[in-house]
């Protein structure tokens, strides 16, 4: 199924469908402010397996993100985070960066592996936002591309629509998605290291 919102003002009705597809187990794929990502509610077990067998790899290997809506809840899904990296997070987000951050205890229920790490996303889209904020749990996240040796991501929805249709429950159309993906910055010794320069400049930043 292929569900329009609008990038500014998501209708509420259509907004509901999305929603009550996630909290019924479902998989969606949904625009970010980068990619668009393929996800569903990361306390609905199944469906993350459902993620993974989308994508073509084990749960216990894959690197998916949560997408928040803001960093309020960063303490349920991380260790502590030192001072000087939450003033990074809260000067990049919302943005296009993805921060490896310490797991605590609960991550590892979620992915069912010994997963020490997680991404955090608080992506700069209103569709995006809106989702988690109606959902009240965070997504899980992870781009979608072409199976390609040389990653190109798909942007028109209605392309992603043909490719998926039968994979997953709902694509949300909220627009041309980007090209570039997120920046990837590994905040997990105390430093920051640049593991992939995407969409989110580096520059002033660090």
């Amino acid at each position: 199924m292929l569900i329009q919102l609008h990038p500014d003002n998501p209708d509420p009705r259509k907004l509901k469908q999305v929603i009550d597809c996630l909290k019924g187990g479902g998989v969606i794929i949904y625009p970010t402010d980068s990619v668009y990502s393929i996800g569903c509610d990361f306390t609905q077990s199944k469906a993350v397996e459902r993620v993974a067998r989308v994508r073509g790899i084990k749960l216990e290997k894959a690197n998916f993100s949560l997408v928040c809506r803001d960093l309020s809840h960063l303490s349920e899904y991380t260790k502590p985070v030192e001072n000087h990296i939450y003033k990074l997070m809260k000067r990049a987000l919302p943005g296009p960066y993805t921060f490896i951050l310490n797991a605590n205890s609960s991550v590892p229920k979620i992915f069912k592996s010994n997963k020490k790490t997680i991404g955090i996303r608080v992506p700069d889209h209103p569709v995006t936002l809106a989702i988690v904020h109606e959902l009240g749990n965070p997504l899980i996240s992870t781009s979608v591309h072409d199976d390609d040796e040389i990653i190109e991501y798909i942007t028109d929805p209605e392309l992603i629509h043909e490719k998926y249709a039968d994979l997953v429950d709902i694509v949300v159309d909220g627009g041309i998605g980007h090209v570039f993906a997120s920046t990837v910055l590994d905040c997990t010794t105390g430093d920051v290291e640049v593991i992939r320069e995407g969409l989110g400049p580096i520059e002033g930043l660090l």
